[in-house]
C-alpha cells in the first residue's frame, strides 16, 4: 500500500494551466489520504480556475491510479481555505428579506483605487472592447494611473487587443488570501479570463461563478494606487453587471453603441438597468459613427445610419461624450496588440478617444 507522502509526489505532476504552478504548492489540492485500495484528496479551486475542474480531476485520477494498490480515487470539491463561498455576496442582493425589508450589501471600495469606470454596451459587436482598451490607454496617456479590468468573462479580447495574450499573471498565497499580479502593457495594469486559461478554451460558467471570478478581480488583485480602473463588461444586462454593480461603488458607466436601430435599442435597455440600480451613467459614446477612408480622410460615410448616439444621450437626459469615427488603424491596432491611440495617435479616431479621456478626466476623475 503507498503511502501519503508517495501520493503527494504522484499529484505533483497535477499543474494549474494558467501558471503551471503545481497544486499542491497553491493549496487547491488539500488532504491527500488513503484507506485500503481507495485514494481521496479535496479539490478547493478559486472561481477564476474553475473553468479547469474537469481537466484537473482527470489528471488527479491518472496520477493516483498510477500508484500500485490504487484501484478507486474520490475527490471531494470544497471551498479555498478561508474563502466565503462563491456569490455570497451580492448574488440576489436587490431581494427582500422577511418583513420586506432590503437586502441590499454595502459596497466595498477596491484599496488604492479612487475611481472605477465601467463601459457597457446592450449588444455585442458595437467596439465595446476598443472603446474600453483605448480609453485606459489614453487615460494613462494624459498622466493617470490606470488599471483595466476585463469583466467579459465569456469572452475576454483584451489581451488580443493589448498584445498579452501570451503572457499569464503571477498568483500567490491561498484561498481568500491569494493575489493575483496584473500585466503591465501599454502603460496600464490589467487583469483578464483570458489570461487564465488556454486559447480557444471556452468558458461555461453559471451565475455564482461568474459573481465569484469578478469579485477576485476586484479584491483579489494586486492594483496598487490607482487613479481609475477601466472596467470591460460584457454586453446585455446579466450577472456580470449584476455582480459589479453591487460589489463596488462606481465614478459610473459609459454606454456605447452604434448609431443603428437595433444597438440603441439594446443600449436603452442596459442605461436603464444602471440608472435603476442608482449607477450614474456619464453618457453615451458612439462608436462608428463614419467610415473615415484611408485615400480620402476628408470624407466621411455614416454606414451605420447617423444621430443615433445624440438620440440616446438626449432621451436619457446624459451628455454625448464622443462620436469615433471607424478608420482603418482602429482595426489594425486592434489585431497587432497596440491600440490606437498609441499606434496612431494623429488618426481622427486616436484625437477623439484623447478628446473623450480629457473630458472624464476634467468632469469626473479630477474635477475642478
Amino acid at each position: 500500500m503507498p503511502s501519503v507522502e508517495q501520493a503527494r509526489v504522484a499529484l505533483e505532476v497535477v499543474k494549474d494551466a494558467g501558471s503551471g504552478r503545481s497544486l499542491l504548492e497553491l493549496g487547491w489540492l488539500q488532504d491527500p489520504r488513503l484507506q485500503g485500495e481507495r485514494a481521496w484528496v479535496r479539490l478547493a479551486l478559486p472561481g477564476f480556475a474553475q473553468s479547469q475542474q474537469a481537466q484537473i480531476a482527470q489528471e488527479i485520477k491518472q496520477a493516483l491510479l498510477g500508484l500500485d494498490g490504487v484501484d478507486d480515487v474520490q475527490i471531494e470539491v470544497g471551498q479555498p481555505a478561508g474563502a466565503a463561498p462563491i456569490g455570497a455576496a451580492g448574488h440576489g442582493a436587490s431581494g427582500h428579506g422577511p418583513g420586506g425589508h432590503s437586502q441590499v450589501p454595502e459596497r466595498q471600495p477596491i484599496a488604492g483605487v479612487k475611481h472605477v469606470i465601467a463601459v457597457s454596451s446592450g449588444k455585442g459587436g458595437v467596439g465595446k472592447s476598443t472603446v474600453a482598451v483605448n480609453l485606459a490607454c489614453a487615460l494613462a496617456a494624459s498622466g493617470l494611473r490606470v488599471g483595466l479590468l476585463d469583466a467579459d468573462i465569456y469572452g475576454p479580447n483584451a489581451p488580443t487587443m493589448l498584445g498579452v495574450a501570451d503572457r499569464t499573471p503571477e498568483v500567490e498565497g491561498e484561498g481568500a488570501s491569494q493575489v493575483l499580479t496584473p500585466i503591465e502593457t501599454c502603460g496600464i495594469a490589467m487583469v483578464s479570463m483570458g489570461l487564465l486559461i488556454a486559447e480557444n478554451q471556452p468558458v461555461i460558467w453559471r451565475g455564482p461563478m461568474l459573481n465569484g471570478i469578478i469579485r477576485q478581480f476586484l479584491y483579489q488583485v494586486a492594483w496598487g494606487e490607482r487613479d481609475v480602473v477601466v472596467v470591460d463588461l460584457p454586453p446585455g444586462t446579466g450577472d456580470a453587471q449584476l455582480s459589479l454593480a453591487q460589489a463596488v461603488p462606481m465614478a459610473g458607466v459609459i454606454i456605447v453603441t452604434t448609431p443603428q436601430q437595433v444597438s440603441l435599442q439594446d443600449a436603452r435597455r442596459g442605461l436603464a438597468m444602471f440608472l435603476q440600480m442608482g449607477v450614474a451613467v456619464l453618457g453615451v459614446v458612439e462608436n462608428m459613427s463614419a467610415f473615415i477612408p484611408p485615400d480620402a480622410p476628408e470624407k466621411r460615410y455614416p454606414i451605420f445610419g447617423s444621430g443615433g448616439g445624440a438620440r440616446l444621450a438626449a432621451e436619457a437626459d446624459v451628455p454625448l461624450l464622443a462620436e469615433l469615427p471607424l478608420e482603418m488603424p482602429v482595426r489594425e491596432g486592434g489585431d497587432s496588440g497596440r491600440p490606437v491611440v498609441l499606434s496612431a495617435p494623429n488618426s481622427q479616431t486616436a484625437k477623439a478617444f484623447m478628446g473623450l479621456a480629457q473630458r472624464l478626466r476634467s468632469h469626473v476623475l479630477i474635477p475642478g
